[in-house]
């Protein structure tokens, strides 16, 4: 079996034959009438018409005078008929190749043809062509789907090659957008303004996570990749919009795992006059709407779980749950018994635990046997430091989580707009940070200065793509099309660019 570069070679032979012929391997211009799933669905209304399509050759048959080649695009394959009279000669300034030059196609290949829709013999809707232009030349063969592309490493550094080897692949990342645009639409549908927010932040905040730091030489000032796009939104509350969201990337400098990677694509809105009631309708409404236009449906089995997304979300008290199953009070436990029960339940326990990381792994661990929807409420303040308190309550925040599959899949608040009591919560997160807690809150003095001039009662929430990996039914990694890999380079490529460094 040949090797790779022996297959490159050849083909850069071939390459070479084409420009000795006049032909132009990589030319800018294209033409195209239909797509290929139009002429199969209009077979009846195209058949004996002329049209133009384009797509990358996926295989390719010669018998004598004859030949069949087929061509895939974004829509569908198409089987192209070709017979020596209709072609028979090459026209370089068309840049079209005649049937005698099939010899120097390849499978990857991107070719364009015009001729009659037609039903051949074998009764498969074909093109005959007339005229075969050249548009570009694969120097490498796509591995095909026998051949067993299937090494998750190289799937994810060739994410290209998987989509093309691979169709449920590149129909996955068509989900992928369509789960964003249904969030864009039915936020748009709803008053909302889509304003992007900056990603490099003086002081970054919103969430519990380590930034990604780097540096501006235009301001010699060190800068943060946003962990969330909560403060600024909330600015622009402050500012005056109503209704506003944004969504995009955002970094959090954390292992991996299957739920989670460093960089992923999120989303968060926030609705001045309303709380966390008004978020809790208008997310189950939100979350309706957007699953069953992306994936078509309300019933999932995601992760071993039947997950009906149609039926009346469950509520689980926070305060009850883990006294339940942990026999603690989260507001009169000290740290001794929180670190006693993740002992006791086999659950990790750090030097930097403080009682909210502590009771937060033991909710944690409640949480993966929870199918849902549900909505974990009532979470204690000293877990919530941007959210608003109950008025029934000093203890306990007025923010829901959307629970589903065993994931946490969505945040949401009735916001902090009190610029004193902001101030003490961002000082007690300062304090955690002291102590070796990195992942605590920075203090933000300037959205502290934002509240003093005002913010309305104002609800937020945000969710990220893994709503979309869990009914997808992917780890992360596979839910977007290039996750960060180590830098690597496989022996060919060494080989073949040799003489460059890399």
């Amino acid at each position: 079996m040949a090797t790779l570069q022996e297959y490159r070679n050849e083909r850069l032979r071939k390459l070479d034959d084409l420009r000795e012929l006049g032909i132009n391997p990589f030319p800018s211009k294209s033409t195209r009438t239909h797509h290929n799933i139009e002429i199969i669905e209009k077979f009846s209304n195209l058949e004996g018409k002329e049209v133009t399509i384009v797509g990358r050759v996926t295989g390719i048959r010669k018998f004598g005078k004859i030949a069949f080649v087929v061509l895939r695009d974004d829509s569908g394959s198409m089987q192209l008929f070709l017979k020596n009279e209709n072609i028979p000669n090459v026209d370089k300034d068309k840049n079209e190749i005649s049937i005698n030059e099939i010899n120097l196609l390849d499978t990857g290949d991107f070719l364009q043809a015009s001729g009659n829709v037609i039903r051949t013999k074998t009764g498969e809707i074909s093109i005959e062509v007339n005229s075969l232009v050249f548009l570009s030349k694969a120097l490498r063969p796509m591995p095909s789907a026998i051949d067993g592309f299937t090494n998750k490493e190289e799937r994810m550094r060739r994410r290209y090659v998987d989509m093309n080897v691979n169709e449920d692949v590149k129909n996955r990342y068509k989900r992928r957008s369509a789960f964003w645009q249904e969030t864009r639409n039915f936020l748009n549908d709803h008053g909302f303004h889509e304003v992007n927010v900056p990603v490099l932040e003086h002081t970054t905040g919103g969430a519990d996570s380590t930034p990604f730091v780097t540096h501006m030489e235009a301001l010699d000032s060190d800068f943060y990749l946003r962990i969330s796009h909560e403060l600024p939104l909330k600015r622009l509350i402050g500012g005056g919009f109503e209704k506003v969201y944004d969504i995009g990337p955002r970094f959090r400098n954390e292992n991996y795992s299957d739920e989670h990677l460093p960089e992923h694509v999120a989303m968060e809105w926030y609705w001045a006059y309303a709380n966390w009631e008004d978020g809790i309708k208008f997310m189950e409404d939100m979350y309706r709407s957007v699953l069953e236009k992306t994936f078509g449906t309300l019933q999932f089995n995601v992760g071993g779980f039947d997950v009906d997304m149609s039926k009346k979300w469950d509520i689980i008290d926070y305060a009850t749950i883990i006294k339940d199953n942990y026999d603690i009070d989260v507001h009169e436990s000290s740290i001794d018994d929180i670190k006693a029960a993740l002992k006791k339940h086999k659950l990790e326990v750090e030097k930097i635990d403080n009682r909210a990381r502590g009771i937060d792994k033991l909710w944690k661990n409640l949480r993966k046997e929870i199918a849902g929807p549900a909505w974990l409420i009532n979470t204690p303040k000293f877990i919530s430091p941007l959210s608003k308190q109950t008025n029934t309550d000093d203890r306990v925040v007025e923010r829901f989580q959307s629970v589903i599959a065993g994931s946490e899949l969505g945040n949401g608040f009735t916001e902090l707009n009190d610029p004193i009591d902001q101030l003490n919560r961002f000082k007690e997160q300062q304090d955690m940070r002291e102590e070796g807690d990195v992942e605590s809150m920075m203090l933000d003095i300037d959205f502290v200065e934002m509240l003093e001039y005002g913010l309305p009662p104002t609800c937020g929430w945000g969710y990220s793509e893994r709503v979309f990996w869990i009914f997808e039914g992917v780890t992360a990694r596979e839910g977007v099309p290039f996750p960060q890999l180590r830098h690597e380079l496989d022996s060919t490529t060494r080989e073949i660019y040799k003489d460059i460094k890399l």
